[in-house]
C-alpha cells in the first residue's frame, strides 16, 4: 500500500513530479533507504543531491530534489520543489492534514525520549500507532516522523527537542498535538538559553500548536511550573494536568519502590488510585510514567489496559538498556552488570543514572575480588555554558556517589568532576573515550555493575563498546534516558 502518490506528494508540496510513481515510505538516508521510499535530497552536512543516482539504483520510488543533479537522466522520477527543507515541512503538514489520528507531542530537558517510547507501547496496545524513530526530534527530524505517518493511523507520538530559542513552537504547529507533554525543565543546553527560565520559556512553547480542545500535561512540582501552566492557558489549551510529587498535582506519585530491574509506583489520578509497575528501576521512571498515563487518558484510552502495557515497556540502547556480559562461556553467573546511558546526558539525567547504579545489586565472591562494584564511567556533560565546570564538580557531592565504588571520567569537564571527588573512589581519568576503553579489562571484574554515560560527543560508545566485547553480552531489562 503507498504512502504517497506522485499526485499526493506534488500537491502537498507545490512541487512537479517528472513521473508517476508512488512511494511505500520515505528517507532521508542512502544507507537506510529500503526499496520504495522517497528520497529526500535535504541539504545539511552534506548535499542529499550527491546521493539521488546511488537512491534510485537502491530502489528507491522517487526523489525529491530542488534541482536535477548530474548523472540522473531525464526519464527519473523526482519530485522537484523550490526548497527540499520546505517540501518536506509542508508533506509533514499534509500527512498530519490528512488522518484523524490522536497525536500527542513530547518535549522536555530529561526523559523525553524514554517518555515518548513508553507512550509509544501504550498507545500501540489500543490502536495504529505511528511514532518517532530514535531521537528524530529537530528542523528535519518532526517533519520526517509526519511524512512517515500512514492516512489511517489511529495514534502518533512526536517527540519535539530543540538546541537554540524559537525552535520548539514551529514544530509543535507542525505536529499539531492533541495533547502536549513536557516531562520536566532542567539545566541543559544553558549555553545558548542562559537560564532555567530560558529553558522554561522554551519547552512550554510546544503548547503554541495545540489543537482545538487540546490537553496539556506539564510537571507540576518545578520552580519553573507556573511559566509551563500560564503558557498552556494563554495557547488555549482546553484543560491543564499536572503531575509530581506536590499535592496540588492531579496526578500525584505517593511513593515508589526503586529494586534492581523493576520500579512498582503507587499514584493517585485525582480521586482514582494507581498501582503501576515498570520493567526498569528508577524513581524517575516512575514520575514520568504517571505523565504517560496521564496523557493517555487525555488521548482517551483505557486507563487499565494503559497500566498493563507500561509495565512492559524497557528501556533502549544508550538510553538505559541493561545487559549481562557474561565473562566465562561455561559459568552463567560469572558477569558483569553494564548498563549503557551513552547516549547524552546533562545534571538531572546524570543524577538520575547514578541513584540507579547506586541501587544497583552487585554480585560477590565470583570475580577476583571479594566484593562486586558499583562502577561508573562519566564523560563531558555539553552545552552548559559558564557553570559547566561547576555542574560537573557538583556530581562528586551527589547522595549517590556515596554507594558509587569507583569513578572514571573522560574529557576536560569531566575532569573537574574527578578533582572533586575523594582519592579512594577515583578511578581513572583521560582526554579521551578511545584511551579510557583501552584500559576497561583491566578496571573491572566479575560481579561489577557498571555504568556509562556522558553527552553523545564524548564518544563514550566506545566505552561501552569495550565492556561488552570482555563476553558475550545477554539482554536485560533497562534504566535511564535524557
Amino acid at each position: 500500500m503507498s504512502l504517497w502518490t506522485a499526485a499526493e506528494a506534488a500537491r502537498a508540496t507545490a512541487g512537479r513530479a517528472t513521473t508517476d510513481w508512488a512511494a511505500t515510505g520515505v528517507s532521508i538516508d542512502t544507507r537506510t533507504l529500503a526499496p520504495g521510499d522517497l528520497f529526500v535530497a535535504l541539504t545539511a552536512a552534506r548535499d542529499g543531491h550527491d546521493f539521488v543516482a546511488d537512491a534510485l539504483a537502491k530502489g528507491a520510488a522517487a526523489a525529491m530534489v530542488a534541482r536535477v543533479p548530474e548523472g540522473v537522466g531525464p526519464e527519473a522520477p523526482l519530485l522537484i520543489v523550490d526548497d527540499v527543507q520546505v517540501g518536506l515541512e509542508a508533506l509533514g503538514r499534509a500527512a498530519r492534514a490528512r488522518t484523524r489520528a490522536r497525536v500527542v507531542a513530547v518535549t522536555g530537558s530529561v526523559g523525553k525520549t524514554s517518555t515518548k517510547e513508553m507512550l509509544r507501547r501504550v498507545c500501540a496496545g489500543q490502536g495504529r500507532t505511528h511514532a518517532s524513530e530514535a531521537s528524530y526530534n529537530n528542523h528535519w527530524g518532526v517533519p520526517l516522523t509526519l511524512a512517515r505517518m500512514p492516512a489511517e493511523t489511529d495514534f502518533a507520538v512526536i517527540e519535539i527537542g530543540m538546541n537554540a530559542p524559537g525552535e520548539i513552537a514551529p514544530l509543535s504547529a507542525q505536529a499539531r498535538p492533541d495533547v502536549a507533554l513536557v516531562t520536566t525543565v532542567a539545566p541543559a543546553h544553558l549555553e545558548a538559553f542562559g537560564s532555567i527560565e530560558g529553558i522554561a520559556a522554551e519547552k512550554a512553547s510546544i503548547v503554541a500548536g495545540l489543537a482545538p480542545g487540546g490537553t496539556a500535561v506539564v510537571h507540576g512540582d518545578l520552580d519553573v511550573s507556573p511559566m509551563l501552566e500560564e503558557a498552556a492557558r494563554r495557547a488555549g489549551a482546553a484543560r491543564v494536568v499536572t503531575f509530581g510529587e506536590a499535592p496540588r498535582n492531579h496526578h500525584r506519585l505517593l511513593r515508589a519502590t526503586v529494586r534492581d530491574t523493576t520500579t512498582v509506583a503507587e499514584a493517585r489520578a485525582w480521586r482514582t488510585p494507581l498501582l503501576y509497575k515498570i520493567a526498569a528501576p528508577g524513581w524517575h521512571f516512575a514520575l514520568n510514567g504517571l505523565a504517560v498515563l496521564a496523557a493517555a487518558r487525555a488521548l482517551g484510552l483505557d486507563r487499565a489496559l494503559a497500566v498493563g502495557d507500561l509495565g512492559r515497556w524497557s528501556p533502549v540502547a544508550g538510553r538505559g538498556a541493561r545487559e549481562a556480559i557474561r565473562l566465562d562461556p561455561v559459568e552463567r553467573d560469572v558477569v558483569i552488570e553494564l548498563i549503557d546511558e551513552a547516549y547524552n546526558a546533562n545534571p538531572a539525567s546524570m543524577g538520575a543514572a547514578l541513584e540507579v547504579l547506586a541501587g544497583a545489586a552487585v554480585r560477590d565472591v565470583i570475580g577476583r575480588k571479594a566484593a562486586g562494584r558499583r562502577v561508573a564511567y562519566i564523560g563531558d556533560m555539553k552545552e552548559l555554558g559558564p557553570e559547566a565546570a561547576a555542574l560537573h564538580a557538583a556530581l562528586a557531592d551527589h547522595p549517590a556517589m556515596a554507594r558509587i565504588d569507583v569513578v572514571h571520567t573522560v574529557g576536560d569537564l569531566a575532569g573537574h568532576l574527578y578533582a572533586a571527588l575523594p582519592p579512594g573512589r577515583r578511578g581513572r581519568h583521560t582526554g579521551t573515550a578511545e584511551k579510557m576503553a583501552a584500559g576497561v579489562r583491566r578496571d573491572l571484574d566479575a560481579g561489577d555493575v557498571v555504568m556509562v554515560k556522558g553527552s553523545l560527543s564524548t564518544g563514550l560508545g566506545a566505552v561501552v563498546d569495550a565492556v561488552r566485547k570482555l563476553g558475550h553480552a545477554a539482554p536485560r531489562s533497562g534504566s535511564g534516558d535524557d
